[in-house]
């Protein structure tokens, strides 16, 4: 049931407009300075998992990893996605606590 309220976040803030999905535009936002927030799913592949880490870091960019590309692409309304950015500080503070939760770590 957990899972379903970080998915559900999510779905509530791509209805707000505060979601790029797919690789090339997380990585455009996180490089703009706009990704407040990326999440990758487990089953996302090394090479994908290796780029964004690396940006990630680079650029000062929380990455959380997250249930699996077809769930993540169908809470945005999407077939399947390998990678979210979330460009809302208030939406990203929103799903950092409850994948925290999710995970037992409080």
């Amino acid at each position: 049931m957990s899972k379903d309220k970080v998915l559900s976040h999510l779905g509530l803030a791509t209805k707000a407009g505060k979601v790029v999905s797919g690789e090339f535009m997380t990585a455009k936002a996180v490089k703009e300075g706009s990704a407040c927030l990326v999440i990758l799913p487990l089953d996302a592949s090394d090479n994908t998992k290796k780029k964004f880490r690396n940006m990630c870091d680079y650029y000062q960019v929380p990455l959380h990893f997250y249930s699996d590309k077809i769930s993540l692409g169908n809470a945005i309304g999407k077939e399947f996605r390998a990678s979210v950015g979330v460009i809302d500080q208030g939406f990203a503070n929103g799903l950092i606590d409850k994948m925290v939760m999710e995970s037992g770590r409080n």
